[in-house]
């Protein structure tokens, strides 16, 4: 696996999801504002609705371009043994039951999910609990996390 091309596939698609949410909240300011939706009665409640649905886009795109800028300002290094795992490795982990997953650690963009060399990579901050245990580890570290009262236990198999 390539860190930078996921790196670089991960900026690409928060520019996507901004681009996309811009318009969309350009179109719901619009429809906020359009004299057709200008309220006749008490009970008439369209231009009400269109003015909280473009609040809250705004505050979506808000989230993505913070998130982008952060992203951005990430330095990726290489894997330090001396540090561990820190923000910006990709890592490799595998579950108790023997399955994988890929995990590439950002500050920002938590859940977003990349396809790269046929591979699955789901991008997590160190806020989530497992990116929090991944902190500092090492390669063949077991990590354990507490998800609904069931502990999950993972190992480190590979880091970039």
């Amino acid at each position: 696996m390539n860190k930078t091309a996921v790196y670089q596939q991960m900026l690409e698609k928060l520019a996507i999801d901004l681009d996309v949410l811009q318009r969309a909240a350009q179109t719901a300011y619009e429809a906020a504002t359009h004299e057709e939706n200008i309220a006749e009665n008490k009970y008439d409640t369209l231009g009400l609705e269109a003015s909280y649905l473009a609040t809250g886009q705004a505050r979506r795109v808000e989230e993505i371009r913070q998130a982008l800028k952060n992203c951005q300002a990430m330095t990726l290094a290489p894997f330090n043994p001396a540090q561990g795992i820190q923000v910006g490795a990709l890592v490799r982990l595998e579950a108790e039951n023997g399955s994988e997953q890929w995990l590439f650690l950002a500050p920002e963009a938590a859940g977003l999910k990349l396809e790269h060399e046929g591979n699955t990579v789901t991008v997590i901050t160190p806020r989530a609990p497992l990116g929090a245990a991944l902190l500092g580890k090492q390669m063949e570290d077991e990590v354990q996390i507490s998800v609904g009262g069931a502990v999950q236990g993972f190992m480190v198999c590979e880091v970039d």
